[in-house]
């Protein structure tokens, strides 16, 4: 797991504290969020934005989520979230991402799967030591949900072999709060 800053035009002297919980495989993972005033940077707060990462063959995918409220409708049970991927190269090879599968699991259990070819309408070649990034989206009829897949990869030789995508939290301010 990878923590970094983003720059968010909030007012100063806000903070604001949030915790996402995945569950997997009956285990509790849990990281916190936090927003704090930029010193010297007047009306701008930076929020630590948890990213899930994980490495296959040289292959870094790091995933993160936001939730999108702007086109949510709580009410009508209709949450929906961007996330964001980066897959880094970190091998010696050129590889082409050639397909997709996501297991997305909402809070409520149902299960959905998706598979296609590429992402968001590509199928990138990677270079050595170079990265791709992209953004799509994702609806639930429940306020949280988790999402793990993975890549079907190629290398320049033809050589095909699956990439995991970290499992990471989708989570909205209108999910239940469970202590432990």
């Amino acid at each position: 797991m990878t923590t970094v800053l983003n720059d968010l035009p909030l007012a100063t002297g806000q903070t604001a504290a949030l915790e996402h919980t995945i569950r997997q495989n009956r285990v509790s993972l849990k990281s916190r969020v936090a927003i704090r005033p930029v010193a010297g940077n007047e009306g701008t707060l930076r929020k630590t934005t948890v990213m899930y990462s994980k490495i296959t063959r040289g292959i870094r995918v790091t995933a993160r989520s936001i939730f999108l409220a702007h086109q949510s409708s709580p009410a009508n049970s209709h949450f929906v979230w961007a996330y964001q991927i980066r897959i880094d190269n970190e091998s010696n090879e050129t590889v082409k991402l050639l397909s997709r599968y996501w297991q997305i699991t909402d809070a409520l259990g149902q299960v959905q799967e998706v598979r296609g070819s590429g992402v968001v309408g590509e199928q990138p070649v990677i270079l050595p030591s170079s990265a791709y990034e992209y953004t799509s989206g994702s609806p639930l009829a429940a306020p949280s949900g988790i999402m793990v897949g993975n890549y079907q990869m190629a290398t320049a030789a033809g050589e095909q072999f699956q990439v995991d995508i970290p499992a990471f939290s989708l989570d909205s301010p209108y999910q239940p709060v469970r202590l432990n």
